[in-house]
């Protein structure tokens, strides 16, 4: 798998976390225990820190991204969608972020919120606990998700993770 040092700036990988053979880390980024990182994602740690929290899953084609100012974290037990978009933003623990949004500079997504799939969340934005973030440019709507609402799609990609880990085997 294509993981890169970039001068001084190495990734920490957990020994119990799946990062996919076609997945591509480079720099300073750290990735969480049983946390899984999905084929064609790319976190490029090159300006900025980049953190993925413990049994977070950033599925296939998702870009993370970081500024020399702004690092981008994303909390434990949330399920980052397909072909999503962070940069320079906090998520924290417990969160889901639907397929193909964009989340962009200092937006905090607080915990238990949910940002909806296509959703452009712009610059400065934030998204209280239980909320939800939907449409281009992203609407909250408050108290919409409840507590627990992604544990089992987090309980999913935990136990998928350890599967690949364990059978994944490249045919050619």
């Amino acid at each position: 798998m294509p993981i890169y040092s970039l001068g001084s700036q190495i990734p920490q990988i957990a020994a119990s976390a799946f990062v996919h053979p076609d997945a591509v880390i480079i720099g300073s980024v750290v990735i969480g225990e049983e946390a899984s990182v999905w084929p064609q994602a790319v976190l490029r740690g090159d300006y900025g820190q980049i953190a993925i929290g413990d049994r977070t899953s950033v599925q296939d084609g998702t870009v993370i991204h970081a500024t020399a100012e702004l690092p981008t974290i994303v909390g434990a037990e949330c399920v980052v969608g397909h072909l999503v978009h962070l940069e320079g933003c906090v998520i924290e623990d417990h969160c889901l972020i639907g397929s193909s949004s964009v989340v962009l500079h200092r937006v905090r997504i607080h915990e238990h919120a949910l940002v909806g799939a296509n959703a452009m969340v712009t610059n400065d934005t934030d998204v209280p606990s239980f909320a939800m973030a939907l449409g281009v440019p992203a609407t909250v709507f408050h108290d919409r998700v409840s507590k627990g609402a992604f544990a089992q799609a987090v309980d999913l990609y935990v136990a998928n993770g350890r599967r690949y880990q364990r059978e994944l085997i490249r045919l050619e």
